[in-house]
């Protein structure tokens, strides 16, 4: 058994899957958090990572000195074997705290740096790693003349964000304004720590979108897999974002190509040196190879690493917790050859009146997991996070779990009301 120390936790799948895993695996965990009222479920239960942990700190983890001061005194009573998080904006903040506790982890430095789109666009360009044409912007003047020299269409993106909150894609001047705007305005993030409120202006990249979930300990990285990824591509209209539709793992590609994609991100954790920790990290392959979209020094979300954990054993939970601890990740039983989760998505903003057909998705032994919105709830078409439900299936013995999350995705019938807007 294990004492862990938890920084804030994500409130949604990694979030909800880590405690009782924890739990199961006999660990206690302290959370640290400054704010508890977080970590309710929309019933007003207590969420997972407050109900099971074994203790609840409160302290301001937005603040560097008081959270070290909080882990001391916890280390201090009861003892501390590692310190870890499910949410991107506290992976420098873990590091942090398991450095000054002489703790398995990366440094903060390169945490901070691995979590900052455009420090890991200039590190790249500075190690020689292939990239793709970039610019970063404070002002409108700026991104004005950024575009110019990049030329359209562009994607832009705050530097500083998760889950594809402000990635837009635009095709002018206009739609340039918008997403400028909506990548800088911002002053603090949802858990209320102060952004950059910087724009990253990339040129846009053709091509089909993987992410390779890999695990780095002492220096040396093992690739798990190659997920692919299907991306619901914005339309042309001002502000409009992009958003993953659904993912397979492992993704069927051929062996040269599968080369070159890990070659290139070990190349890419290298540059950051990212020695310690696993990380999902989304490319595109182009005409001219891989190259980075982005780069996310933790587990992947989005059912992902529920999908590793079906193919090859690997629990990337679980992997967090052992490299958390210092030890050598080791898989369990593999139980499908392929699996695949398709989302729901919103066409409008509305209220969802009826979802029709879940009675099947409980019915279909290829199912391993589903959700679907329930009547009442407001949806509107946004960044990942306004994904609606989703539908998990596993094919024990081939290739066709993308093929059946599809159709089962596909013959629910989720009936919206549009929203009309009132003046």
């Amino acid at each position: 058994m294990a004492n862990l120390l938890m920084i804030e936790s994500w409130l949604q799948s990694t979030g909800l899957m880590l405690p009782p895993l924890l739990r199961d695996g006999g660990h206690r965990y302290v959370l640290v958090t400054r704010d508890p009222d977080l970590y309710r479920l929309p019933d007003g239960e207590p969420h997972p990572v407050l109900a099971l942990a074994d203790e609840v700190v409160v302290a301001e983890t937005n603040d560097d000195a008081a959270l070290v001061a909080a882990a001391r005194a916890v280390a201090g009573r009861q003892g501390i074997d590692g310190v870890l998080t499910t949410c991107d904006y506290y992976l420098p903040a873990v590091a942090l705290v398991a450095g000054e506790l002489g703790l398995p982890g990366a440094p903060a430095d390169v945490l901070h740096t691995a979590t900052r789109k455009h420090l890991v666009r200039q590190v790249l360009a500075a190690k020689g790693v292939p990239d793709v044409p970039y610019a970063v912007a404070s002002t409108w003047a700026q991104a004005h003349k950024a575009a110019a020299d990049l030329g359209y269409p562009l994607v832009v993106k705050p530097v500083d964000m998760n889950s594809g909150t402000g990635v837009r894609k635009v095709h002018d001047e206009a739609g340039l304004a918008v997403a400028f705007a909506e990548a800088t305005a911002p002053e603090r993030n949802t858990r209320d720590q102060p952004l950059e409120r910087l724009a990253l202006l990339e040129r846009v990249l053709e091509g089909p979108e993987y992410s390779v979930e890999s695990v780095t300990r002492d220096g040396v990285t093992r690739v798990l897999g190659i997920t692919a990824k299907s991306v619901a591509e914005p339309g042309v209209e001002a502000g409009s974002g992009f958003v993953e539709s659904g993912h397979l793992f492992p993704a069927p590609l051929p062996p040269d190509e599968r080369a070159a994609i890990e070659r290139h991100v070990v190349a890419v954790l290298d540059a950051v040196r990212l020695t310690h920790g696993i990380s999902h990290t989304e490319v595109r392959v182009t005409a001219a190879g891989p190259r980075l979209i982005e780069l996310n020094p933790r587990q992947g979300g989005g059912y992902i690493f529920e999908l590793v954990r079906l193919v090859t054993g690997f629990n990337p939970l679980q992997v967090l917790v052992d490299l958390a601890l210092g030890r050598e990740p080791v898989p369990g039983p593999s139980v499908a050859a392929s699996a695949a989760v398709t989302f729901l998505l919103p066409p409008s903003d509305g209220v969802v009146r009826a979802v029709l057909g879940a009675e099947r998705l409980a019915e279909d032994d290829r199912v391993v997991g589903y959700e679907t919105p329930s009547a009442g709830r407001e949806v509107r078409p946004g960044d990942n996070n306004e994904r609606i439900g989703h539908v998990l299936v596993a094919d024990p013995r081939g290739q066709d779990a993308k093929t059946w999350a599809d159709e089962l995705a596909a013959g629910l019938d989720v009936r919206i009301d549009t929203m009309v807007a009132t003046r």
